[in-house]
């Protein structure tokens, strides 16, 4: 398949105001085929939004380069950038001082648009984002969700086939969180976009990727579709129910385990390796003197493995 994004051996490296660097994104090498949804994650300072930045050209790198459909980040700087469209963190790719309109205008210009088939795109984007009667309204008196509809507007305005989208849903209502994230899915499903997605919100990752990377200071520590991600764990995952409650007792052989405590019942769930470990637990239950309900083996959903890999690296 076509390869949209090409990062080879990129890394960026900061120095420190007093003396030494901080080296904040580690040789990272990750290709993304046309038309994929990737789930870009890690914790915080983990170098996903100078990865992003540097992918946009917002940010140097050090080493290696990034190529969009083919064109060099810097050395085909132009053909590079209109190949994207990219949504910051709390909308900060569009002006508030401008209305929705003026920001569209002035950002498909930007990316070469211009004329009749330029305003006919802005009508369809901020009427589908429900922002058509609001149009001619400065965007520093909007919402926090209806900024974000206006970023997501400004990312598309140009059709690009790439779209990076960093925490688009961060800060936002419920309602505003439903709207990214039935654009997410149109974008890739329905129109073939490729997107890229950095976000907290793993729910929301599993529903959207296709594929899952995650960083860990600087470094990829996982690169895999969500199905396998999901397949690594399934087998180790248990959920014991129990009546009665630890009473805040919380003995050495839960270590790693979540405890739930409601409605007058226990529940333990968590990884264990193999039988041996579920039947040692078990034992223990029954020390306890707390009846036993149920147990079930679970599928683990993406937040437990993400905890896991980040830990383990």
């Amino acid at each position: 398949m076509d390869i949209a994004i090409e990062i080879d051996h990129l890394s960026k490296t900061y120095a420190k105001r007093n003396s030494g660097s901080v080296k904040a994104v580690d040789a990272l090498s990750l290709s993304i085929q046309t038309g994929q949804v990737l789930g870009f994650l890690g914790p915080n300072g983990a170098g996903k939004t100078t990865t992003i930045k540097m992918i946009c050209g917002l940010v140097q790198s050090s080493t290696g380069q990034v190529l969009l459909n083919g064109h060099n980040v810097v050395r085909s700087r132009r053909h590079a950038m209109r190949q994207i469209g990219v949504v910051l963190e709390g909308a900060r790719n569009i002006y508030w001082r401008l209305s929705s309109w003026q920001n569209l205008m002035y950002f498909g210009r930007l990316k070469g648009s211009h004329g009749k088939s330029l305003k006919q795109r802005a009508e369809q984007l901020l009427t589908e984002l429900d922002l058509w009667e609001r149009r001619n309204d400065p965007v520093g008196t909007f919402s926090r969700g209806m900024q974000q509809k206006v970023a997501i507007a400004s990312a598309l305005i140009a059709d690009p086939p790439i779209v990076l989208l960093d925490e688009p849903t961060l800060g936002l209502d419920v309602q505003a969180s439903r709207t990214v994230k039935w654009w997410v899915n149109r974008l890739a499903r329905e129109q073939g976009k490729t997107v890229v997605l950095t976000t907290h919100q793993l729910d929301m990752a599993e529903e959207l990727c296709d594929r899952i990377a995650i960083m860990r200071q600087g470094k990829l520590i996982a690169d895999q579709p969500v199905s396998e991600l999901l397949d690594i764990f399934q087998q180790e995952f248990y959920q014991i129910r129990m009546r009665g409650h630890l009473n805040g007792h919380r003995p050495p052989w839960l270590n790693g385990m979540q405890v739930l405590e409601a409605n007058g019942e226990t529940v333990l769930s968590g990884a264990l390796q193999g039988q041996e470990a579920l039947y040692d637990v078990i034992g223990h239950v029954r020390g306890l003197g707390l009846p036993l309900v149920s147990v079930v083996r679970t599928e683990p959903d993406l937040e437990e493995i993400f905890v896991r890999l980040v830990e383990e690296h």
